[in-house]
């Protein structure tokens, strides 16, 4: 399971017109789930994710979580991060859960995380999304869970 954190201004999803997810501050999450992941990675993932610091305190500093800081967090499906990536020119998604099957185990960790965090919007799996944002800094990490 793989998370692109992008600490973002604010940051939306538009699915057909319709906004789906909205946040001002706060993390923009694209989350890719393996074959092999289970929910308790996935949940490994996500407390990995709201306790991650990387908002400026008082001093300046990567202090804060998303929590201290008073911010949202916008989820958002994208199998691509699963893409092998290292060979050839055309990025293989053999690696990726099938859709179905990512589907509810994304179901589950939006449900997961909102038990955790008040402050969650998401985009629609599977959907042609577009995603808006303004990135803060920018500061932009990769997680993973073993």
């Amino acid at each position: 399971m793989r998370a692109l954190l992008q600490r973002v201004l604010e940051a939306k999803v538009v699915v057909e017109g319709e906004t789906t997810g909205e946040i001002q501050h706060g993390i923009l999450v694209f989350l890719g789930i393996g074959k092999e992941d289970t929910l308790e990675k996935g949940q490994k993932l996500i407390d990995k994710i709201l306790k991650y610091r990387f908002f400026d305190d008082d001093q300046g500093k990567m202090g804060w979580n998303v929590t201290q800081a008073n911010g949202g967090i916008l989820l958002v499906s994208q199998f691509t991060l699963m893409a092998q990536t290292q060979k050839g020119l055309r990025p293989d998604f053999g690696p990726a859960m099938p859709p179905a099957e990512a589907k509810a185990m994304y179901e589950q960790l939006v449900d997961y995380t909102k038990s955790q965090f008040p402050a969650v919007q998401t985009g629609i799996f599977g959907a042609d999304m577009k995603v808006h944002l303004v990135n803060d800094g920018p500061v932009t990490f990769n997680l993973e869970v073993e």
